[in-house]
């Protein structure tokens, strides 16, 4: 008996926890990793404007970063229209399929 009171004391002798701790402490742990967008200056969407534009041009190849709350995603296409009134992007991907993107989710562009 004087075992499980040593090191932890009563933490050594239970291990047990319930189901409804268990997701409390999950859902908690989920709700400090959630990240934010970052508020971008004009600067930068000047930027990302150029660089948008100049893909629709010469229709070369963009590298666009895009905010997600667990990770940022990269995806690489052409900018092939701007749709203003929607505040979206036409990218179109290497196999000649599109998907419209939204503005107010890019974060980066580069060539």
């Amino acid at each position: 008996m004087r075992k499980k009171l040593e090191g932890n004391g009563l933490w050594e002798s239970s291990r047990m926890i319930m189901p409804e701790h268990e997701r409390r402490i999950i859902a908690d742990q989920r709700n400090q990793e959630i990240r934010y967008k970052p508020e971008l200056d004009p600067q930068a969407w000047d930027e990302i404007n150029e660089v948008v534009a100049k893909s629709i041009e010469d229709h070369s190849a963009i590298t666009l970063t895009m905010f997600d709350p667990n990770e940022n995603i990269v995806i690489e296409g052409i900018a092939t229209r701007i749709d203003k009134q929607l505040n979206q992007i036409k990218m179109r991907w290497p196999n000649d399929d599109y998907d419209w993107i939204k503005i107010d989710k890019i974060i980066s562009t580069s060539v």
